[in-house]
Parts: C-alpha cells; structure tokens; sequence
C-alpha cells in the first residue's frame, strides 16, 4: 500500500558515511517488509473472519476501520513519543507493540469474540504507525543525499514484496481451513468455526515472534544517531502547512487514494469467489491477490526510472486515468475480463502514493514537518473508504459496489493535473 509505506519524513542530518550503515539499512528494509505483510495480510483475513462471524460485508470492513484508524488516532502521539525516545527506540517500541498486537489473536481466536479481533488489530496497527513514525527517516541519512530517494525506492519495492508474499501465506495458513468448513455436513458446522477461527492463530503467532525478533536486533544495533533540522531549500509563502492550497488537496489526494488501493484490495478474494466472476474457491482466490500487489512492487521499479523523464504531475493523472478505466471496465464486464482488469489496477496504483507526497509537501519549507504529518493523518481514508463500499457491496451487490473507487481516481487525476501547482 501504498499509505502505509511512506510515512512522515523529517529532514535530518547524520554526521558518519555511507558504508558504516549498510548492516543498518538491511535491517531497516526488513521493516518495510514486515509492515507491508502484516496490512496486506488483512485483505485474507477479511473473508476469513466474515465466515467465521457470518458477518456482512460492512461489518467486515470495520477490520480496515480498526487498523488505518490508529494512524488518525496514533500518529501525532506516536511523534512525540519517538521525539522524546529518539527514533531507534521507537523502532523498538514499535515492534513490541506490534508484537503484543499479534499476540492478542491467539485468545481472539480461543474466545472466538470478534471484538477482541478488531482490539488486537488496533494494537497491532499502534506498533506499525509507530514504526513507519520512526524508520522512515533512517532511510533518508543511511548515505549520501543524491542516492537518498534511491534508497526509500529500494525500501518501498520490498515493502510491495511483503505485500505480494502475504496473500500467499495466508492462503496456505488461514483460508485453507475455511475450504473444509464450506463443504461440512450442518451438524458440524459449529466445530469447524471453531477450527476456522483457531486457523489464525499459527501465523499471528510466527508474525509475533518474528516482531519480537526484530525488537531484539535494533535494541542491540548501533544505528546512526540524528538530529532534526530546519529544512532548506526554496520556501512559498505561508504561516502554516494549512496555508498552502496543494498541500491541502494532497492530503484529500492520500485520503481517497489510501481509500480506493485498501477497498479493493480488501474485496479481491470475495470478488474472484463471485459466479459471475471467476467462481473461485477463497483459498484459489487469495492466490490472484498477489498480482495485485505484485503489480504494484513491479509498478515502482519502473516508475522510478521512467519518472526521472516525465513530469510527476503529468505521470500520477496518467495512471490514475487508467485505473479509473480500468474500474469501468470491472464494473461492466464478468468472467477473467473484470478479474483482470481489476487486478491490472495494482501494476498502476504504484507511484500513486509517493508522488502525492512529493507534489503535496513542495515548496513548504520550514512547514514540511507539519505538512507531513497532515499527510500521515489522511492515511485514515483506508479506514473510512472501505467501509463505505462495504455497505454498498451490502445494498447494490459487491460487483457494482467497485464503482465506488472511480471517483477517488477522478480526483486524483484532477490533483496531478490541476491541483498539485502550488497557488
């Protein structure tokens, strides 16, 4: 996604060289990796948890509710906690709460309480905001300035790789049990939820454990030490990120943007498992999910070469354009014509989110920081949004209910064109 991969970042300075960081950059992208995982990972347990719970499809999107809500609610807090702790030891913190968060599902699934489900998500998703808070800058020091955005590359591509690996594991450890529960005879239905619902807690237990891991090794990591600094560099008029107009519809652009990559990815499986679609057992289903991501991750290695040539605004109107297309062609068509072309999306939406950012934080100077973190809040529209096609997959069927996300790449689109120029 995508949102959860390019956090607020502060300009720092780093007085050491590139070469002492290596070890530190390697461990910094397995971050990007696990967080891409862990929220890709709810598009499987979306249509896990609604056979579980035999729940409609707006009750299942209040997963994506509970987990892109904590970066509204968390974010700022979680700044000034990594100010006060410095951004190793948020890191740490992060990964223990991300830890505690997927340890939780272990007594959801004993209890089998839906809203222990929904809690342990908001503590899993408080350690990965917390996360993204805090690694994001390292990325930026660990070397010279001029390779600087090669290296966030290089960490989101392998954040879209967890994105890509994650519906294949839960694929294989999650919905693999519901396939058994579809095909019981009644009278053992309610031992197979039960055995449905225990399905999740091996490979939230193993995602625990490998949290864990990871909070040992940073403790242990000598990670350079950094300071905030007062960005340079040509600054707009204004006496505050409010100020300025570009960054304002930016923030509507991450928004509806973080909203329309979250809900169709959140309705992918149910999607495929549709008769008129693809007709496809979940477990098949969570397979074709991976290209979704899989598009993005191959989507941004080629951005990040053709976008040294073209004009970023011009680039994000493009694609989004083709998505919103791309959507139509969803909506009006069945079979492998809408599940293709609704799983080209992923290959388009790649650039999308960083670009955003960069048009939406130029020109503001010292309100940069500020501008961030305005940005970082709107990652909640991966809460908000999906719910509302949630409720319409509920009223008008889940197939038409993918009308809903055109409008987002429409204002996208008008955002690349018109809305990114600073006033």
């Amino acid at each position: 996604m995508s949102a959860m991969q390019d956090n607020s970042i502060t300009p720092l300075s780093v007085p050491s060289s590139s070469s002492k960081h290596v070890g530190a950059l390697v461990a910094l992208t397995s971050l990007f990796f696990m967080w891409g995982f862990i929220t890709c990972l709810n598009d499987i347990l979306i249509p896990h948890l609604k056979n579980v719970f035999q729940l409609s499809y707006t009750e299942t999107m209040l997963i994506q509710l509970c987990f892109f809500g904590a970066y509204s609610i968390v974010s700022i807090p979680a700044g000034a906690l990594v100010k006060q702790i410095s951004y190793k030891w948020g890191i740490v913190t992060g990964l223990a709460i991300a830890a505690i968060g997927c340890a939780l599902f272990i007594p959801a699934a004993s209890y089998r309480v839906y809203a222990i489900f929904l809690g342990a998500l908001f503590v899993l998703a408080t350690g990965v905001t917390i996360l993204q808070v805090a690694a994001n800058p390292y990325v930026t020091v660990l070397g010279r300035p001029e390779t600087a955005a090669s290296r966030l590359n290089l960490t989101q591509a392998f954040n879209s790789l967890g994105t890509t690996l994650a519906p294949l594991f839960g694929a294989l450890l999650i919905l693999s049990a519901a396939t058994v529960a579809v095909h019981a005879s009644p009278e053992r239905l309610d031992a197979l939820r039960a055995a449905e619902a225990a399905a999740v807690k091996l490979p939230y237990l193993i995602l625990a454990l490998a949290f864990l891991v990871l909070a040992g090794i940073f403790a242990a990591l000598k990670l350079p030490i950094v300071t905030e600094e007062e960005s340079g560099g040509e600054q707009l008029p204004g006496n505050s990120a409010w100020d300025y107009r570009h960054l304002v519809l930016g923030a509507v652009g991450i928004f509806v943007y973080v909203g329309a990559e979250v809900s169709i990815g959140s309705f992918l499986v149910n999607f495929f498992a549709e008769p008129t679609v693809a007709n496809l057992p979940e477990a098949d289903a969570a397979h074709y999910v991976s290209y979704f991501w899989g598009g993005a991750m191959i989507g941004r290695f080629i951005g990040s070469v053709v976008m040294r040539y073209v004009d970023d605004g011009k680039a994000l109107a493009f694609n989004a354009m083709i998505a919103a297309l791309l959507l139509v062609v969803t909506v009006l068509t069945t079979g492998h014509v809408a599940m293709w072309s609704v799983l080209t999306i992923g290959f388009f939406n790649s650039i999308m989110f960083p670009t955003i950012f960069s048009l939406a934080l130029h020109g503001l100077g010292r309100h940069t920081s500020q501008g961030s973190g305005i940005l970082c809040l709107a990652i909640v529209g991966g809460a908000l949004i999906p719910l509302l096609q949630g409720f319409l997959a509920d009223t008008i069927g889940i197939h038409l209910a993918f009308a809903m996300p055109i409008v987002c790449y429409l204002f996208i689109a008008y955002y690349g064109l018109i809305g990114s120029r600073p006033a």
